[in-house]
């Protein structure tokens, strides 16, 4: 997946050591004012232009503009009710982006990404992307 790099080269590693610092239940890790963030970093992530670079992901069809989110989770982080979400192409956006972001738990993204496999349409599709953009403009979810 293609991304602009927002955190030191050592940022897995550092992971570790910050543990502590994680304000989300695991499998999720998250650290307000994340030391790991380069300034640059922070910028890209706040205008969310770090999301830029996976249009070409879009484009050479490895994901969709909507979808479930691509995660780095290895495959036995998942319950079985889980891996639906693992069927289909991810998306550059989808419900959970709108939908409160970093503030929903690994299991309520999930269903929000299995309500939006079952739900696929055209129309929901333009919705997202709409509400994506207001999600964007309003650096809601940051």
């Amino acid at each position: 997946m293609w991304k602009f790099r927002t955190m030191v080269a050592n940022a897995e590693e550092l992971k570790t050591e910050l543990t502590h610092l994680n304000i989300l239940p695991p499998p999720d890790f998250k650290i307000l004012n994340d030391p790991r963030v380069t300034r640059v970093g922070r910028f890209l992530r706040r205008t969310s232009l770090d999301e830029l670079p996976q249009l070409f992901n879009v484009l050479s069809g490895h994901m969709t503009l909507v979808g479930p989110r691509p995660t780095s989770f290895a495959a036995t982080t998942y319950d079985l009710w889980h891996t639906k979400r693992l069927e289909v192409v991810p998306g550059l956006t989808g419900l959970w982006q709108i939908n409160g972001r970093n503030e929903m738990t690994f299991d309520e993204r999930l269903r929000l990404d299995i309500a939006y496999i079952d739900h696929q349409s055209l129309a929901l599709d333009l919705k997202i992307i709409a509400l994506t953009f207001a999600a964007v403009f309003r650096r809601t979810g940051e």
